[in-house]
């Protein structure tokens, strides 16, 4: 899932794109109110976190911009002003959650997933297709009552692939929402990293393969 981080310290930015990754989301970041709207009218986030305390432009035009675009992209205020008038124009402004500084990052993670989960109300807690489970809380994937063990972008990836489920993923969608808008590694990563899932989610001989390859399009997740 990706993530827009709208914020002027970059202190803070550091620690939370660092802890945001190590959960197995992509992190993109602007430090300006000017730099988020043009990264919002660029991209498709799947939630933005916003200061309202912004150089160039505030984060009240920006939550404007951010809706006039996009009117269902949950958005998370981060802000140091902890006045209820304060939360209260955030809110009514756009906003879905606001979380005021300082905080703790399990707070704030916690945040984030509830906003994911009210965004997409047809997902239930724990996300599954047949015998696949997969519980977005504690990162514990199953299939036949069996762990599977998964890195932090085998994750990413399959969350996204069960957040999607039936719909068909190209590369390009992929990569914008398991990695981020600045990879610039392997070119082959999505399927690389599909192989590897693929194989991990093969928990028995007879088990079916969920992941299917449309040639020249891209995946799909189904049973």
């Amino acid at each position: 899932m990706q993530i827009l981080i709208v914020e002027d310290e970059k202190k803070l930015v550091s620690v939370l794109k660092r802890g945001l990754i190590e959960e197995s989301y992509a992190v993109d970041v602007a430090y300006d109110g000017l730099e988020a709207m043009e990264k919002i009218d660029t991209n498709d986030y799947d939630l933005v976190t916003l200061d309202m305390m912004l150089p160039r432009a505030d984060g009240r035009e920006v939550l404007s911009h951010l809706r006039q675009k996009t009117p269902h992209t949950p958005v998370l205020i981060l802000s140091a002003k902890d006045a209820v008038e304060d939360r209260v124009l955030g809110l009514d402004g756009g906003a879905d959650d606001y979380l005021t500084k300082p905080f703790a990052f399990s707070e704030f993670t916690a945040r984030i997933r509830a906003l994911f989960r009210r965004s997409n109300k047809s997902d239930p807690t724990v996300l599954t297709m047949g015998n696949l489970s997969l519980d977005p809380s504690t990162h514990i994937a199953m299939r036949r009552g069996k762990r599977i063990n998964l890195t932090s972008r085998e994750y990413a990836l399959l969350e996204f692939f069960m957040r999607h489920p039936n719909a068909l993923l190209t590369k390009t969608q992929i990569l914008e929402h398991v990695w981020d808008y600045n990879y610039d590694g392997l070119s082959n990563i999505v399927e690389t990293y599909v192989k590897y899932l693929r194989k991990k989610l093969q928990t028995a001989k007879d088990d079916p393969d969920f992941i299917h390859t449309m040639r020249g399009s891209g995946y799909i997740l189904r049973e």
